[in-house]
């Protein structure tokens, strides 16, 4: 009797039934492993049930970005050429499909940093490759030490502590400038729309502390957020976030062994 009552309550679950449960604030960042594909298996489920009025990936650059409209929505190999999403990096498409799908209606933003502006940060600094809001991003002063040193750690390893000590604070500065694009691209996304607003990102940018989150909170107090973290077996990704949803880890080669 228990699984019958148990299937039906299964069946009459709404399909925009959101894996967050009852979610209302103006920006809503969800984050991922990159390469786990229950991981936007939820988020495609969030971004249905939000039914938000803009988008923003961190993969997608605002040239890329802008290339999408709702007619290639039903044509996912199309979409994925369209986006050179085969060159891009990122993990298969047919992982992300699924969330650009359940975004139909909104506005698709990018908040990539392309790997030219990288270098020109690297270059001449990242406020200045930031722009005019540098200083209300909190990106013209110091991090506070013990920050700074989790974070060159983490960066550390990261890259399997195979990285020459004097790359770290750049790689450090470059994270930075990433969480305050997102930051910028969600706010302007949420001026332009009315939101909600969601951001499709990993759970390095989503992590409350120091990542988009802090940013927004920073420049934008006023406006309500809610961040996703999503772990795998149980291990609970650093940083803090309002929920985490744990998923199996996906069957992945030692990353390690490029730096070996």
């Amino acid at each position: 009797m228990f699984r019958i009552f148990a299937l039906i309550a299964l069946v009459a679950l709404p399909a925009t039934a959101s894996p967050l449960g009852e979610v209302s604030a103006d920006i809503v960042v969800l984050g991922e492993v990159h390469d786990n594909p229950a991981h936007h298996a939820v988020q495609a489920e969030a971004v249905a049930a939000l039914a938000p009025r803009a988008i923003v990936f961190e993969m997608l650059t605002e040239a890329q970005a802008a290339r999408v409209r709702d007619d290639m929505l039903d044509d996912p190999a199309g979409l994925a050429e369209a986006l050179e999403w085969s060159a891009s990096g990122w993990p298969d498409f047919e992982m992300y499909y699924p969330i650009f799908a359940a975004a139909r209606g909104a506005a698709v933003r990018g908040a990539a940093v392309p790997r030219d502006e990288t270098r020109n940060a690297m270059r001449i600094g990242i406020p200045r490759a930031f722009g005019a809001e540098a200083e209300a991003y909190g990106l013209t002063g110091d991090l506070q030490a013990e920050e700074l040193a989790d974070r060159l750690n983490l960066q550390m390893a990261a890259h399997c502590d195979a990285l020459p000590l004097e790359l770290l604070p750049g790689m450090v500065d470059l994270q930075r400038l990433r969480d305050a694009v997102l930051a910028r691209a969600a706010l302007d996304a949420l001026a332009e729309t009315g939101g909600p607003v969601v951001v499709i990102t990993g759970n390095g940018h989503a992590r409350k502390d120091w990542g988009v989150p802090a940013y927004i909170a920073r420049t934008a107090p006023e406006v309500s957020l809610f961040s996703l973290g999503q772990s795998e077996d149980g291990a609970p990704p650093q940083g803090g976030f309002d929920l985490v949803l744990d998923a199996p880890g996906v069957d992945r080669p030692d990353p390690c062994l490029a730096f070996r």
